[in-house]
Order: C-alpha cells, then sequence, then structure tokens
C-alpha cells in the first residue's frame, strides 16, 4: 500500500510549506532561527495538519543532523534511552535532533528524562502538541524550549495546495484531469484548515471518479468531493482545546447579543453531535447573562432544552435555535451570578458566624439563655408582607450581596422594595 498523498508530496523546503507565514516568511521568527543554524530547543503547538512535522524535518535536513522521531502515544523511557544512546557516535557526528510528536501523552517522569540531555545541548528538541503545552508540557522542559504556534491554514492557502496535489497525481498516474469548476475551492474550505485532510480529499477525488474512455481526461466532479466531504470541515476533540474554545466561543456570543455568532458555534456543535454541550451551556447563559432582567427566560430555556434532548437530533435544532436567538435578544443582567460570588466569596474566608436566634430552628430555650424567646418576626403577619428584622449573622449584619442591575424588571422590583421598607411596618 503506498503512502498517503500528503507523505508522498511533502515540502522539501519552508518555501513549499503552506501557510503558516507568520513564522516562515521571509525574516519570520522561526525562519532565521533555522538560518543561524543554533537551533533552541522548541515547542510546536498547533492543530493537526498545519505543517509540524514537515517543518522539523526540513530543519534536520538544512542543518544536517540526525532525525529521531517519537510519538508520545506509544513511546516510552527506553525509547528515550535508545536515542540517547546514539549520542556521540558515528551515526549522529552533529548532534541529535529528536522530533517527539504529541509530547502531551508522556508523563511527567517520560519528559523529565530529556532533562538532563537538552540542557547539555547534546539533544535537540522539537516536540510537537495539537494541546495547550502550558498545560500539558512538564514545566521544567517548558522552560528550556521556545513556543511557536501553528496556525489554520486559510483556505486560500489551503486551495493551492490542492492544485498542486491534483497536478502532482497527474504526473504520478500519467493522465490528465478535467477538474470541474469549484472543485479546489470546495476541498479547501471543507478541511478546516488541516492540509493533509485536503490531500486525503484530492486522492480520494481523483479515485473516486470514472475511469476516462479513449484516452480521454479523468472528470473530478464537484458533485464527487461534495460526497467524499460531507463531514470533513469538523476538527473537534470532546478533551481538547477546540472542545473548550468553541464552547467558550458560544457562551460569548449569547452574552454579547450576537445571535448570528451564537448560531454558528451551536451549529458546530450540532454538527459534532455534542448536544448534550450546547444544552448546559444555553442553560447556564439564560440564568447567568440574561437572569434578572427577564427571569421567564428561565423556564422557557429549560423547556426548549427538554424538547431538545426528547427528540434528539436533528430535529434538536429547531428548539436549541430559538431558545438562542431568544437568550441573544433579551436584555442582560449578571447581578445574580455577582451576588451568589460575592456570598461565597465571604463564606470561603470564613466570614460566617451564628444564625442569629430569631432566625434558628428552635422552639423552646435552655436554662443557659439568659434572654428567653425567639422574637422571630413572621412577616406576613404585616402589611406588604414585610417587616425589618436582622437576618444576617452579627459578622455580616452590613454585607450587601445584591446589587439591581440597570434594566426596566430589576429597577421596577427595586423601586417597589424602597417604597415598601420607607413606610412603618404595621400589623394586618
Amino acid at each position: 500500500m503506498s503512502a498517503p498523498l500528503a507523505d508522498r508530496m511533502r515540502p522539501k523546503t519552508l518555501d513549499d510549506v503552506v501557510g503558516q507565514k507568520h513564522l516562515l516568511s521571509e525574516n519570520a521568527p522561526l525562519r532565521n532561527i533555522i538560518a543561524s543554524g543554533a537551533l533552541p530547543n522548541m515547542i510546536f503547538y498547533g492543530p493537526s495538519g498545519t505543517g509540524k512535522t514537515t517543518v522539523a524535518r526540513i530543519i534536520a535536513e538544512s542543518t544536517q543532523r540526525k532525525l529521531h522521531k517519537l510519538n508520545g502515544t506509544n513511546a516510552g523511557t527506553a525509547d528515550i534511552r535508545a536515542v540517547v544512546a546514539q549520542i556521540d557516535t558515528l551515526a549522529a557526528p552533529n548532534g541529535i535532533l529528536l522530533y517527539l510528536d504529541e509530547i502531551q501523552y508522556l508523563n511527567k517522569k517520560q519528559q523529565q528524562s530529556l532533562l538532563e540531555y537538552i540542557e547539555s545541548g547534546k539533544i535537540t528538541l522539537i516536540a510537537s502538541t495539537t494541546e495547550n503545552p502550558y498545560f500539558y508540557v512538564y514545566g521544567a522542559v517548558l522552560s528550556r524550549s521556545t513556543v511557536f504556534e501553528f496556525r489554520h491554514v486559510t483556505p486560500a492557502d489551503v486551495e493551492e495546495a490542492v492544485m498542486r496535489g491534483f497536478r502532482f497525481l497527474e504526473r504520478e498516474r500519467g493522465e490528465a484531469f478535467e477538474i470541474e469548476a469549484g472543485v479546489s475551492r470546495h476541498i479547501a474550505a471543507a478541511c478546516g484548515g488541516d492540509v493533509r485532510k485536503a490531500m486525503n480529499a484530492v486522492e480520494l477525488c481523483v479515485l473516486a471518479a470514472k475511469p476516462p474512455e479513449n484516452g480521454a481526461a479523468r472528470v473530478v466532479t464537484l458533485e464527487g468531493a461534495k460526497s467524499l466531504t460531507q463531514k470533513s470541515a469538523m476538527r473537534y476533540d470532546r478533551e481538547g482545546d477546540e472542545h473548550y474554545d468553541l464552547l467558550s466561543a458560544y457562551q460569548k456570543s449569547m452574552r454579547g447579543s450576537d445571535a448570528d455568532a451564537a448560531l454558528h458555534y451551536l451549529a458546530r456543535l450540532l454538527e459534532a453531535g455534542d448536544l448534550p454541550s450546547a444544552c448546559r451551556r444555553l442553560l447556564v447563559c439564560a440564568c447567568e447573562d440574561v437572569g434578572l432582567a427577564y427571569p421567564m427566560i428561565m423556564p422557557i430555556v429549560k423547556a426548549a432544552v427538554d424538547i431538545a434532548l426528547q427528540v434528539g437530533l436533528p430535529e434538536a435544532q429547531i428548539p436549541l435555535a430559538d431558545a438562542v436567538i431568544l437568550v441573544c435578544s433579551s436584555p442582560k443582567s449578571n447581578s445574580g451570578c455577582r451576588a451568589i460570588g460575592a456570598a461565597m466569596a465571604d463564606v470561603q474566608a470564613g466570614k460566617t458566624g451564628p444564625v442569629p436566634r430569631s432566625l434558628q430552628n428552635k422552639h423552646y430555650d435552655g436554662e443557659d439563655q439568659a434572654v428567653k424567646g425567639q422574637f422571630y418576626l413572621y412577616p406576613h403577619d404585616f402589611k406588604n408582607h414585610w417587616t425589618p428584622q436582622q437576618y444576617l449573622p452579627d459578622v455580616l449584619k452590613a454585607a450587601r450581596y445584591y446589587i439591581p442591575a440597570e434594566n426596566k424588571n430589576e429597577q421596577a422590583m427595586k423601586d417597589y422594595w424602597e417604597k415598601i421598607k420607607q413606610t412603618k411596618p404595621e400589623k394586618k
């Protein structure tokens, strides 16, 4: 079985690498470092299919260093020791360049085993990860390395690579292709910035095309490209950064009252089949970001979520879209969220104290109680169902957690209670 197209036509020089111009264009930081020949230890951070492995190979070839590649998903301490054993031997006269793919899967002890050698310069480490290195890479390794972020490749850059892929296959297969209008653009847009995925789609489109007759060109149709790439634009790992970035954007778009953006992120969550996360963040947003500005939104959104979970996908998108638009269109208030946050902060700081006697669940006084009686005032015995009395513990009796926000609903409630509390309490 032949290697994938992305490997068969892997770039040989930095100029051939698709995208990453912020790192590899003329006078860009990484390009200048490579040209200097004095390589630091580096961590390449970014999505799959954006050129991390390719750039590491080019660096090894341009600096004439022995390249060893390990993958964190299956490498162990023994594999690292085997690489170290080649130091100062004829097998690696110019030093060792260790490319450690998916370093986040190595445990702390395994990462620590590299320290002595990368610190002495006997091994130059290039580690790659699709996860945030500041969370997943051991601190001592991170502090001895420079992090370079590889970004999603733009559709325009991917389209250039797609056309190059078709030309490569024409030469390799010795036949002509007729590429329908829109094919390369569709593949570029559908791959989600992953060049490797785009190359796979190119090869599949060629293999799936109807064999030509009488020496005619092989026709690659737009319909065929669409059928082969219908799901390929989705980049989604429910345990990775992409998951939390998407959920964050979804909730922040609702908080920011941008219905179009919120619906976009909702669509991405639902396309990935992540109905539970879409529902959970929607419920949170209704309570946290609309809250008391429109209290009825909470049961409304809850009902929409119940419908969505009952009918399932794809129909779930309808009640969820309605609820998302409602959250975006509603007035906003986080006064309830801020209030409970302030109360929690006091409790966590140890500011509690005994419950006032009038509120305690006691029906008799012990002999040690100097003043007998509970003295609780039942608010419903009074006009307007209110009478002043202390509810907070003594240490917090002046605390104020809830501050009404500037919206019609909360200001109306504020005005109501200010009026009530300015009147003299009277028993009914």
